[in-house]
């Protein structure tokens, strides 16, 4: 549980991250091929097969997106209690990973929209080159606008792509804001700011995300059990790493440092003007010498 302390940078993730201004290649991922090459089927268009798949991948890709297509048109048939929470920390959130093993997750948000859609390409080419994983919450929006690398990112194993919405927005049943941002006001809502982006990352890469974070990461609890019925766990963190891109290497640093055995880290992807590459590279490196090794989500339970 990230302390009341905070509550401060929090604010500077959600408003300034997401906010800031901000190679083509064919890779083969799960048997098929990813060309990068071709222009973006999913900006100003409707979605389209992206790869000369054969004939039984493209039939399993369609029965996939036929079953997701299926499942939200079944949650949003269903009946929920009213809501009776709304923050980044309501009951069902996942912030840590259950263990106690030296192990930490990274999770970089990309939140795309019109000052949200930048790409460090020094950050990532540092996870890379040392071999670190980490998990990428993509927003469509980013998706859109960097969607070669996004085709990149998706095919690197070092790499897993999760959920961070299609218009990255807090979730709710009514009409709600955080810092500044409003929310969706439906179950309906919910369930579309959910399920477009499931659907395109299915579209593009093969694989459907385990986890959601929402923009903002706040929700009502009636989200966090639509987004279980979705299929999906809410994942948000325990460590604010960055700030949204606002902190000095320095504070980078030290907020990272505060990790322990089974931390989420959030860190952002989206703003290349920051300083995220070079703290992240300091307590990286200070982390493996401490003993710590860097997971997925997928490898532990969470809590």
């Amino acid at each position: 549980m990230v302390k009341n302390s905070c509550i401060f940078m929090f604010i500077l993730l959600v408003t300034m991250g997401c906010t800031s201004n901000a190679n083509t290649s064919v890779r083969e991922q799960n048997g098929y091929e990813i060309n990068a090459d071709q222009e973006n089927p999913h900006k100003n268009a409707s979605s389209e097969e992206i790869s000369e798949n054969p004939d039984s991948e493209t039939t399993e890709r369609n029965n996939q997106q036929k079953e997701l297509e299926d499942l939200a048109i079944e949650v949003n048939g269903q009946v929920y209690n009213e809501s009776s929470q709304f923050s980044e920390y309501v009951t069902g959130v996942k912030t840590r990973l259950n263990t106690e093993e030296k192990v930490i997750a990274l999770t970089l948000d990309a939140c795309g929209g019109e000052n949200g859609s930048g790409y460090d390409e020094e950050l990532i080419a540092f996870l890379t080159e040392n071999n670190i994983k980490a998990d990428l919450f993509i927003n469509s929006r980013w998706i859109d606008e960097q969607y070669e690398t996004f085709v990149e990112l998706a095919a690197n194993p070092l790499f897993t792509i999760q959920n961070h919405g299609t218009e990255h927005k807090p979730l709710s049943v009514t009409p709600r804001s955080a810092w500044g941002i409003s929310s969706t006001s439906s179950q309906e809502e919910i369930v579309e700011e959910i399920m477009e982006n499931q659907i395109k990352i299915l579209e593009i890469t093969g694989e459907i995300p385990q986890y959601f974070r929402s923009g903002t990461a706040f929700y009502d609890d009636t989200a966090i059990q639509i987004a279980e019925d979705l299929g999906v766990q809410v994942v948000n963190f325990d460590v604010i790493g960055d700030g949204g891109a606002t902190f000095t290497k320095e504070e980078i640093t030290q907020e990272m440092l505060k990790a322990n055995p089974g931390s989420i880290v959030i860190l952002h992807m989206n703003q290349p003007q920051s300083e995220t590459a070079e703290g992240v590279k300091e307590a990286v490196l200070a982390l493996l010498e401490q003993g710590f090794s860097f997971v997925h989500l997928s490898e532990y339970d969470l809590e």
